[in-house]
């Protein structure tokens, strides 16, 4: 089983050109899944064969995970793990059969994703300008401000996800034609522009990068657009602190996630009129389905475009 899921890895890694933080979630997700079944059937993690791993296997797994309190959407994502390997394996003849085949996938609760109103968005990006704020005690630490004011301009000018953000390098940002090449799921590369106030903010963070940067030791010799205070590449989860240092200085949720503000760039582009084809290239979808989780609309503006636009329903009609 084991050399299974290497395989399996190694073929995610070199020719699926998966992220590394989706090989890691696989890695993670097929351990789970076979420490349960050396509980479940009994084996030892050395002498389980994929052969010994047949449907009733797989539901009893997300029976288990459910008993766990795991979300509708964890289990999912770990079923796809498993479906995935033997995929792969059945491609390989490592398998003669698929045992999640028929299996069903946890049906997903259709939730609204989360967006900041056009007022909220700008009160966040001010806090990260105001001197008041003061989120760095230590005075080497002050041109972080900059930076952290350039990621949030840039996460909701963009519309980027974040492990897009942190992988962002200086030779991939051009700030006259105000335009990114982003590296996003799959390898997948796309043009992505930005306005004046990102430019702007990545300008000024531009300035104190290099005192930032020289305090990595040794010097990498990539040159990653946002660092640590030690001058090494920013990571996905020092982004969600940069958000928490600055929320409370606002009115707005604690428990804001820095993909709420790609959720609010697809937004206030879809409000504004934006094609839905348009916003998919933007933000990296492979499908159009995905994009059409954005195209709710508050009530208001819904009533607003109907007493506007239809005749028996126009604001001067009798």
């Amino acid at each position: 089983m084991q050399a299974l899921i290497d395989d399996f890895l190694e073929h995610a890694a070199l020719e699926r050109n998966l992220s590394p933080a989706t090989q890691r979630a696989y890695t993670g997700d097929l351990g789970r899944f076979v420490h349960f079944l050396v509980e479940y059937l009994g084996h030892d993690a050395a002498a389980l064969r994929p052969g010994h791993v047949e449907p009733a296997a797989v539901r009893a797994f997300l029976a288990h995970l459910d008993r766990e309190g795991l979300s509708k959407t964890s289990r999912a994502r770990m079923l796809s793990a498993v479906r995935s390997l033997f995929r792969h394996g059945c491609r390989t003849h490592r398998v003669a059969a698929n045992p999640t085949q028929g299996v069903r996938t946890p049906k997903q609760d259709k939730t609204l994703p989360s967006h900041l109103r056009p007022g909220e968005i700008e009160r966040l990006i001010e806090a990260t300008a105001d001197p008041q704020t003061e989120p760095y005690r230590d005075d080497r630490d002050t041109p972080l401000t900059a930076r952290d004011r350039a990621a949030v301009e840039l996460l909701y000018a963009a519309g980027l996800r974040v492990s897009e953000l942190v992988s962002l390098d200086w030779e991939a940002v051009d700030l006259s034609g105000r335009v990114l090449r982003v590296i996003g799921k799959g390898g997948k590369e796309r043009m992505v522009p930005f306005g004046k106030p990102a430019a702007a903010s990545l300008t000024a963070w531009s300035q104190d990068w290099e005192a930032i940067r020289v305090r990595q030791k040794p010097p990498a010799k990539d040159e990653p657009v946002f660092l640590n205070h030690r001058g090494g590449r920013l990571s996905a989860r020092s982004v969600r602190r940069i958000l928490d240092r600055y929320v409370p200085a606002t009115d707005l949720p604690a428990d804001l996630h820095p993909h709420t503000l790609r959720h609010t760039f697809a937004t206030h582009l879809l409000e504004g009129g934006a094609d839905l084809r348009a916003i998919q290239e933007l933000l990296g979808h492979s499908s159009l389905a995905t994009t059409q989780k954005y195209t709710h609309v508050d009530i208001e503006r819904l009533l607003r475009v109907y007493r506007d636009t239809h005749p028996r329903a126009k604001r001067d009609s009798p």
